[in-house]
């Protein structure tokens, strides 16, 4: 009894096919690991905003060379699939550590890329779009004139 890998012919790893993740989805990856990254932090934003924005491009990368078994050719298969270019803007707490909070963003969206997709960030920015005061919050108090 002949199997089914018998029968086809062999064909070499790189011509096999491609899988590609869409600019949608690593949005939604990187939207995602954002809020969690965020919540740790004791000052949040307030329920009803929209938070956090991302803009992403993936490209896909040029030369997939994995015939060899080293670690040079271990490296391209990681980023197999290609570098990511993220812009994400976070509305924030405020008083906080802005920069911690933006360095967690980084180093999680970076992270959870390389693991989640095999995909390599290549330019990541965060931007702050806006801050929420503690003190602005207090809808029972009325300002005085």
């Amino acid at each position: 009894m002949t199997g089914e890998a018998d029968r086809r012919p062999a064909v070499p790893r790189e011509e096999r096919g491609a899988i590609t993740v869409a600019d949608r989805v690593v949005a939604k990856i990187a939207a995602h690991v954002t809020r969690e990254a965020l919540s740790g932090f004791t000052r949040r934003v307030p329920p009803g905003r929209r938070t956090p924005r991302v803009n992403s491009s993936v490209r896909r990368s040029p030369g997939r060379n994995t015939a060899g078994r080293d670690a040079e050719s271990a490296a391209q298969r990681q980023a197999a699939l290609g570098e990511a270019r993220l812009r994400i803007v976070v509305e924030l707490g405020y008083p906080s550590d802005i920069g911690a909070q933006c360095a967690a963003v980084r180093r999680e969206v970076t992270e959870r890329l390389r693991t989640w997709v095999g995909m390599d960030v290549s330019d990541l920015v965060v931007s702050v779009e806006r801050l929420h005061s503690v003190h602005g919050r207090h809808t029972d108090q009325e300002r005085v004139r």
